[in-house]
């Protein structure tokens, strides 16, 4: 074998095993704070807090008098792609308030509503039409412009 494949396969096994130990801190951090409803700091208007009993994929019909399309994120607070969303889902929340329902669940505090939207990767942004219907998933950070359009080409407008 020669050094870099040697030293390519070194620095994997130091990242999986960084992973898991990130991963199972998560764990123990969710366990201990599992009374513990929503997660800190504030909801812009047109955000839903994150929750923990959520509804089945595709199935969540919004609030309103009118159906309206949902873009759900899924993350962290501890994640760094997650953290550099959550100024952009809040923007989208106040801009589109009464057009567009954001909804931002934090995975650690609400495992089983992750469980529940088959969350592998944060953060997941899961767009669905106003019936329900998932239309598309990304997976990793999207920049506002990067939803917006996809919102275009899925048809909905604003």
């Amino acid at each position: 074998m020669n050094k870099k494949l040697r030293i390519s396969i070194i620095a994997a096994l130091v990242v999986v095993f960084i992973g898991a130990i990130v991963l199972r801190e998560g764990q123990r951090r969710s366990t201990a704070q599992a009374g513990t409803p929503g997660t800190s700091g504030a909801v812009a208007a047109g955000v839903t807090q994150p929750h923990d009993a959520g509804p089945a994929p595709g199935a969540g019909q919004p609030t309103s008098a009118q159906p309206l399309p949902r873009l759900v994120d899924l993350g962290s607070t501890t994640c760094v792609p997650c953290k550099m969303m959550a100024p952009i889902l809040e923007e989208l929340g106040r801009e589109y308030q009464g057009r567009l329902i954001v909804e931002v669940i934090d995975v650690r505090t609400s495992r089983s509503t992750a469980e529940l939207y088959g969350i592998r990767v944060i953060p997941t942004q899961i767009f669905f039409d106003a019936t329900g219907k998932e239309r598309f998933r990304h997976e990793g950070f999207m920049d506002k412009q990067a939803i917006l359009d996809k919102w275009k080409e899925l048809g909905v407008t604003f």
